[in-house]
């Protein structure tokens, strides 16, 4: 049982701290399950990035908001493994499926059978809690970016390199299979990858806690949510109370939703909501504005050329968020830092306009790259924000039995804005264009008007994970 005092509150790093008041030292990440959950991870972006189209993937993510809430509460009940297994089996089948498509519509049904089957992105993002502990958790969630942009880097490489192989391959695909599905050879690569996977995480992959077992941790123990062990908890969930001796005799069982939906909690998802809707309309403005002629407001980019920029972006995003992401949470906090990643969109989107007007005035020159260099490193700063408020939502769990609800509120509210994102900064951009809103700029007003709304969000939350 959890034991905590009802007439002694300690400071915000208690449990952070030995008996002879030094902070302690990380406690080690468990590399294989860590190892197997980055490759899960990693195969997710892989099978997005490629083929990305904006309506398919708006179905995408609408069709997994309406059902990754329930994957991530089945997930809290029979364990994280299971769900994590059908959602790649999902993902398996939709690329196939998409590889013998030839008509729109079973391109459309592919997608939305991901979209269906798919719960991993909340369930992953629960058992990365439920493998790390507030010694080490600011570690633990700088892996994901690194899996996730690989994936994004490798995605593109493989669509463009092994699709339509009749052309690029004549010796080996000569067969009229490849001229009748063009793009089955990388679509079969990705689902041979996912039954890779599939086998890893069968055989090597194991559940965290066993989700039949009802009780409560009885001290602070490594590997446990932060939750759970990173602050003081009131009375209950089985709890005692140190100077009265009483004692709630209540498991560890799922929070009801509507227990679940306190203020603090709708504040962090929220939170989420707002820096997953103001990333979708980035990555989606970017490749429109980089193909887009340089008389219409874009740099008249050619594919290869764009395909190459998002690769550094890529893997200049996994390097620094593996070696800066921790040691910033420890120097100025997690808020700070989501706060800072906040403020990198004003002049993430202010540097289009300014990209646009000096491409129009002395065509693609050093200047050109020297301030597309520095869009990139801000929009590296901005993604660490992602990392700092999934730190919140672990933190922010009642119980480990309900991180996976948690998680899957949150990925619902992503998954809506992202469904909705895409489109609206797509077609303000072409109107922005058409009439001639601002100078063909209005959508970027737009967009950073809509980031000045989310700065008082971020300014709400404690400065503490450990508060949430």
């Amino acid at each position: 049982m959890l034991i905590t005092s009802s007439d002694t509150r300690s400071d915000d790093h208690s449990v952070l701290l030995s008996s002879d008041g030094r902070d302690k030292r990380p406690t080690p990440l468990p590399k294989l399950q860590m190892s197997v959950l980055m490759l899960a991870m990693l195969l997710e972006p892989i099978t997005s990035q490629w083929y990305y189209v904006g309506m398919i993937e708006s179905l995408f993510f609408a069709t997994q908001a309406m059902t990754i809430l329930q994957w991530s509460r089945v997930s809290d009940r029979i364990g994280r493994k299971p769900v994590l297994l059908l959602g790649i089996f999902g993902l398996s089948l939709s690329m196939l499926c998409f590889g013998l498509s030839r008509t729109f519509t079973s391109l459309v049904l592919s997608r939305c059978i991901s979209g269906a089957l798919n719960g991993n992105a909340g369930v992953m993002k629960s058992m990365l809690g439920e493998l790390t502990d507030s010694t080490n958790m600011a570690q633990g969630f700088a892996l994901m970016p690194i899996a996730w942009s690989l994936g994004m880097s490798l995605g593109p490489v493989i669509g463009g390199t092994l699709s339509r192989p009749q052309d690029h391959f004549p010796l080996l695909f000569d067969s009229p299979f490849w001229a009748k599905f063009p793009y089955f050879l990388p679509c079969g690569v990705i689902a041979a990858f996912a039954v890779l996977t599939f086998v890893v995480i069968l055989l090597f992959l194991k559940e965290v806690s066993d989700p039949t077992d009802h009780t409560l941790p009885s001290a602070v123990v490594p590997g446990k949510p932060a939750s759970i062990v990173g602050r003081d908890h009131e009375v209950g969930y089985g709890s005692v109370d140190i100077q009265h001796g009483s004692s709630v005799a209540t498991s560890d069982a799922p929070v009801p939703l509507r227990e679940l939906l306190n203020v603090s909690r709708v504040l962090i998802i929220a939170n989420y909501g707002m820096l997953s809707v103001l990333e979708i309309v980035l990555y989606a403005l970017q490749p429109l504005f980089y193909s887009t002629p340089i008389e219409y407001g874009g740099l008249g980019f050619e594919p290869m050329t764009i395909g190459a920029w998002m690769a550094v972006f890529g893997v200049s995003n996994g390097l620094i968020q593996a070696f800066c992401f921790a040691p910033l949470v420890d120097r100025i906090g997690p808020k700070k830092l989501l706060r800072i990643g906040y403020m990198c969109f004003f002049p993430i989107f202010g540097l289009f306009p300014v990209i646009s007007w000096v491409s129009t005035r002395w065509g693609i020159n050093w200047l050109i790259w020297v301030l597309l260099t520095c869009q990139l490193i801000l929009t590296v700063i901005m993604d660490m924000a992602f990392s700092c408020i999934l730190m919140y939502i672990t933190a922010a769990a009642p119980n480990r039995r309900s991180l996976g609800a948690l998680n899957g509120l949150a990925q619902t509210t992503a998954s809506v804005t992202r469904a909705i994102g895409p489109a609206w900064a797509t077609s303000l951009f072409a109107y922005s264009i058409q009439h001639n809103v601002m100078g063909g700029y209005g959508v970027y007003v737009a967009i950073i008007l809509l980031a000045f709304a989310a700065l008082p969000l971020s300014a709400k939350l404690p400065d503490d994970v450990a508060d949430s």
